[in-house]
């Protein structure tokens, strides 16, 4: 009686619920098979995560439509296999971008894998295809460019450098990489200022920083020049690493140049001569202390506090203050600039001292030593202890023939007593270095 009477419903139902119940089951049949897939793909997603080939292979398993897969199988097989099969590696690359043609970076890929392979020609469609896809990535770039440098097509290489520049260092491209690429693929350090430097005043001055630190010296002078050149604005504390080269290989008539050329472009922050005639800058410290060039340097250190002192002064409205915390043994020298000289002349030094409270035998004073060979020139002012008003401190010397560059600093030599931590305050002002008529 029941199933006559459930017949008997199914006589009645109309086309349109007929119609209802097949869209219903339809569409329960299709999430039924989505929640299959995205089961599929989360077991291939977990094993594309363990990052190995044997876990690659089994997302590909799973989900054999990702280009995903195909590529990170074929970067991996290519760097950890011992015994990879380059065209294996070209075919998943290949898969990698046929399933997903517009993927630049998988372009790329292939081109890896074909260069790799010893196919040459297909890697360099494969590169030029990638560098259209996405003309401006630097990572995409700076694999063409290792191709191009590689395969001899040096202009080219130094062009995509440059869009690897331009990325800003993002993916990982550090500049200095850029560099150090470009200068080994150039015969010339022209073709890099053509091609491969844009007109991006920092950059050109890490180029600069970067020959400098290499010891190409002459090369980074010709790189400084035409960042002047350029005109273009830059912050002029990036140029530390050039001017300490420059002292360091003794160039110090390009030294002088560059610092005269800075204090020109920057007038408000670059401290001239306190006179005509006195070689130190910045002697009476109104202006900033830069830590760069022929200004002074202050280096940190634990014992020891260096500001600058708006209420004591001699000339101006500002001094120096150095303040011991009588925690340390000092052996201080870590304020001090370098100053150019010429050899066998004579100079008058003095320099303004005050002092508060300096404990030990052994307090602050003045040093001035060749810049290259201590033991060749070396003179001190007297030692100064306890507390005094302000006093000038002075001396008369000569050069020897081969001194260009002097140390001038101030210093406490680390005392030999049983008392010997120092405390205590110094001031110094209106320090100055003229040679004698």
């Amino acid at each position: 009686m029941l199933q006559s009477e459930i017949a008997g419903e199914m006589m009645h139902l109309s086309d349109r619920d007929w119609l209802n119940v097949s869209l219903r089951t339809c569409l329960l049949m299709a999430l039924l098979y989505c929640i299959y897939l995205a089961g599929r793909q989360g077991v291939a997603a977990l094993r594309f995560r363990q990052s190995s080939p044997q876990a690659i292979q089994a997302a590909i398993r799973w989900d054999s439509s990702n280009p995903q897969n195909y590529d990170a199988l074929a970067i991996l097989t290519h760097h950890f296999s011992a015994n990879a099969d380059p065209e294996e590696i070209v075919r998943l690359s290949e898969t990698a971008t046929r399933l997903s043609p517009y993927n630049a970076q998988y372009w790329a890929d292939l081109g890896a894998a074909q260069e790799w392979a010893g196919h040459t020609n297909d890697a360099l469609l494969a590169f030029d295809r990638a560098q259209e896809l996405f003309p401006n990535s630097p990572a995409i770039n700076w694999q063409a460019a290792n191709f191009d440098i590689r395969s001899r097509k040096i202009p080219d290489g130094l062009r995509a450098l440059q869009k690897v520049l331009l990325g800003n260092g993002v993916d990982g491209v550090a500049r200095r990489d850029v560099f150090a690429l470009a200068t080994r693929a150039a015969r010339d350090n022209q073709a890099i200022l053509e091609l491969t430097l844009p007109p991006r005043a920092p950059i050109t001055l890490d180029y600069v920083n970067f020959l400098s630190e290499a010891g190409d010296i002459d090369v980074a002078e010709q790189v400084w020049a035409h960042l002047l050149h350029m005109n273009l604005p830059f912050d002029f504390h990036q140029a530390s690493p050039y001017f300490d080269a420059l002292i360091q290989h003794r160039q110090l008539a390009e030294l002088t140049n560059a610092w005269s050329t800075l204090a020109e472009r920057f007038p408000g922050k670059i401290s001239g001569h306190t006179s005509g005639a006195n070689l130190i800058t910045n002697g009476s410290f109104e202006s900033e202390i830069l830590n760069m060039g022929f200004d002074w340097r202050v280096i940190p250190v634990e014992g020891a506090i260096v500001s600058v002192d708006s209420l004591q002064s001699v000339e101006g409205a500002r001094s120096l203050r150095i303040e011991f915390d009588g925690t340390r043994n000092l052996n201080y020298w870590q304020l001090f600039q370098f100053v150019p000289v010429k050899p066998s002349t004579r100079y008058r030094f003095s320099g303004y001292m005050r002092l508060e409270g300096i404990t030990t035998d052994s307090g602050p004073r003045f040093e001035l030593y060749d810049g290259y060979e201590m033991a060749e020139f070396f003179v001190s002012t007297k030692n100064m202890i306890r507390t005094s008003d302000w006093s000038v401190q002075q001396l008369e010397f000569e050069t020897r023939p081969s001194t260009e560059l002097l140390i001038v600093r101030m210093a406490r030599p680390s005392s030999h007593k049983f008392d010997n931590q120092i405390a205590g305050t110094v001031w110094i002002d209106h320090v100055s270095l003229e040679p004698e008529n």
